[in-house]
């Protein structure tokens, strides 16, 4: 009886060790979405939010994640670049690098823009951070030269890099007036789910995990 004792406390011990070591090799897989007021989510409530809404999705698909809002209202991508180091810490494993919207809409030359994003995209991959670039276009008002210029950044990026890509962070928002803030630029809640939506299968690429998606 005794010797059945000690082989039952015995095989319940390896089997508690068995699942601590099961848990922490299972790490939390982190994100940190690097942004202007698009990513922090201007004039939204707490948890309404691009990165809270995606961390929220991805939970609910299986997926052991968490989401760090990096997003600054105005920032430029020379913002970006100046608080790159300090807002995405060593033990990140994905960045979704979403910055250019106010470089455009002050008119600053996209070449700076440009150099600017490689930069950013250099000093992360040194660090061995994975990228999920998110696109941005011009707004028409700016002219076809200087639009034409701008939206071929972000692809021409991706390819030179071999990036993850999302061409347009606003698509299926940026022209549906009732997904918009009085502003007509940011996101409402329902825009913001929009977002999550269209982005949603491009983030789910970069996991390591298997979760079921079905």
């Amino acid at each position: 009886m005794a010797f059945k004792q000690f082989l039952g406390g015995l095989i319940a011990t390896f089997l508690a060790v068995s699942t601590a070591i099961g848990a922490a090799n299972a790490e939390t897989f982190k994100i940190v979405g690097l942004g202007d007021s698009l990513m922090a989510g201007y004039m939204l409530d707490a948890g309404e939010s691009f990165p809270e809404k995606l961390e929220e999705a991805l939970k609910a698909r299986g997926h052991d994640v968490v989401i760090t809002n990096a997003g600054v209202s105005g920032d430029t991508t020379s913002g970006g670049l100046s608080r790159l180091d300090w807002s995405v810490p060593d033990d990140t494993d994905l960045v979704i690098l979403e910055l250019g919207a106010n470089d455009m809409l002050r008119g600053i030359p996209p070449e700076l823009t440009e150099r600017n994003l490689v930069s950013m995209i250099e000093r992360l991959r040194e660090r061995g951070i994975e990228i999920l670039l998110a696109g941005m276009m011009a707004a028409p008002n700016l002219g076809s030269g200087y639009a034409d210029e701008f939206n071929a950044i972000y692809p021409r990026l991706a390819e030179k890099y071999d990036l993850a890509f999302y061409p347009f962070f606003l698509d299926g928002v940026a022209a549906e007036r009732s997904l918009l803030l009085d502003d007509g630029m940011h996101p409402n809640p329902q825009g913001v789910d929009r977002m999550v939506e269209g982005a949603l299968p491009a983030v789910e690429k970069m996991l390591p995990d298997k979760a079921d998606n079905s």
